[in-house]
């Protein structure tokens, strides 16, 4: 196991790199710049800030000297929001996007994992139908559509929950179903097709011979194999749900790392953009090798691959 774990290190080296490569030329290629606003700035202001910001050196010039900053996890500091540096607003901000994953993922698993489970134990049944049916309708609405209408619905026609913000409790409800929903669906559909394939095996049928309960059975043995696929979705979708909430946080005006990123992206804050890029990969990449060690340990045929 330690070497399948230190093999899995030694990729991130290369990637983290090209992901930093191409995102730092990527963003300044693009048209316009940090310090383009609808008034336009003076051809010496703009001199002066490009100076301040070491921005009038050669482009390679910039990028080596931004990894040398980067090595020292000195990210920059924010074009448009210089009372803080780019790593004190990803501290700041990244909490609460882990907060609304985690209660997504909550959210899902809880929902997802229960009705698969139930919808394999009766198959072809009306609740395996139902089940599969509003897995379906889960997977077909997106985010931007599911959020609106649970605003609707539970905020502006019955005024049950609030609407903006990450206040209480109840303002993290809405946000956290609308994270989650689609999550749970893709779940569902993995954990009901894991526990029938499982459930078919000879070893179940040995056990169900044995005489032993059928609740033991599912619990034991059935839930330890058929629940493979979920365990190997869920580092992708760990890291969806803590790096893709950017239209959840938007619909919910919810100060988190997605909005932030979105904002950065339309300042052309070049620093910002990189440094929530790199979080993000750094978590994608994290929460995938966790998902392989998991199912290292579930299945040990994994390990020497």
């Amino acid at each position: 196991m330690a070497a399948f774990i230190t093999k899995r290190l030694l990729e991130f080296i290369p990637v983290l790199l090209a992901i930093i490569t191409i995102t730092f030329f990527l963003i300044r290629l693009a048209p316009g710049g940090p310090f383009d606003t609808e008034k336009r700035v003076s051809p010496e202001v703009l001199a002066q800030l490009e100076a301040h910001y070491q921005m009038d050196r050669p482009l390679h010039a910039q990028y080596f000297q931004y990894l040398k900053g980067l090595i020292r996890l000195d990210f920059g500091p924010s074009y448009k929001k210089p009372a803080r540096t780019v790593a004190q607003w990803l501290l700041l901000r990244l909490p609460v996007s882990i907060e609304l994953g985690l209660y997504g993922l909550a959210f899902a698993l809880f929902l997802g994992l229960g009705a698969g489970v139930l919808a394999a134990l009766k198959p072809n049944s009306w609740l395996d139908h139902t089940v599969m049916s509003v897995a379906m309708l889960g997977i077909c609405v997106p985010a931007f559509v599911l959020g609106p209408l649970l605003v609707l619905v539970f905020a502006l026609w019955t005024d049950w929950l609030p609407v903006m913000g990450w206040i209480s409790p109840a303002h993290k409800i809405l946000p956290s179903i609308t994270l989650g929903a689609g999550y749970a669906a893709y779940i569902a559909r993995m954990a009901r097709g894991g526990m029938l394939e499982t459930l078919a095996q000879d070893f179940i049928r040995t056990a169900r011979a044995k005489g032993m309960k059928e609740s033991r059975v599912v619990l034991k043995h059935g839930l330890r194999a058929g629940l493979q696929p979920v365990v190997s979705f869920l580092g992708p979708a760990v890291a969806g749900l803590l790096t893709g909430s950017f239209v959840v946080e938007t619909i919910f005006m919810i100060p988190g790392l997605g909005r932030e990123f979105v904002e950065s992206a339309f300042n052309r804050d070049y620093t910002m953009i990189s440094g929530a890029v790199l979080v993000y990969a750094v978590l994608v990449m994290s929460l995938n090798l966790v998902s392989d060690i998991l199912l290292g340990l579930l299945d040990p045929r994994i390990r020497g691959q």
